[in-house]
């Protein structure tokens, strides 16, 4: 496999066989993702996230020009969800009880993923960055949608691909939701 994918590569560069199906083969799993979460299939998606996984949604600012690096959180500051593992499993037994009262009835979720890349391969690790839109329907008139960035770390083992990491970037600053019980 190919040791590296530049992140500035340019629709006239050349790839190699092995990096269009390295490339074929992470947008099939993030599409498949996708799908497991819009069928509220979590304990399914749930499978695919690593034992260490680190998932990550910083609290956005209006900024000044220049100012980008104070534009997100950082590590450890004001965040959506600052999670891992076991905190996944605790929200997904949350929804199984019947008790969520944001996901009493459930969301109609639809996921729009794009701009797929994949920057760098290290190991059995890959880079993945990608845009999303998720739109969301509860009730009979409550809607939401949000637009953002991923970066995602996802790992090769036995049993296929797992999430390690994910970073998610909203493009929101404010929220205009009633909740974010969803997973992104």
């Amino acid at each position: 496999m190919t040791s590296e994918l530049s992140a500035n590569r340019h629709a006239s560069d050349r790839w190699s066989v092995d990096d269009v199906l390295l490339q074929h083969e992470i947008e099939q799993f993030l599409f498949v993702e996708a799908a497991l979460l819009d069928d509220r299939r979590f304990h399914e998606w749930f499978d695919l996230l690593a034992d260490d996984l680190e998932y990550w949604m910083p609290v956005r600012s209006t900024t000044a020009r220049g100012d980008k690096e104070n534009e997100f959180a950082k590590l450890g500051e004001g965040a959506f969800f600052d999670e891992d593992k076991g905190l996944m499993a605790e929200r997904i037994r949350k929804l199984d009880t019947g008790y969520a009262w944001s996901e009493d009835p459930p969301s109609r979720t639809r996921r729009i993923l794009s701009n797929i890349r994949v920057e760098k391969l290290t190991g059995d690790s890959v880079s993945v960055n990608s845009n999303f839109l998720i739109y969301r329907s509860r009730l009979a008139s409550e809607e939401d949608l949000w637009a953002g960035r991923r970066q995602d770390t996802l790992r090769k083992t036995a049993g296929g691909w797992q999430i390690a990491r994910r970073h998610i970037f909203l493009d929101q600053v404010s929220l205009g939701s009633q909740n974010l019980s969803i997973f992104f």
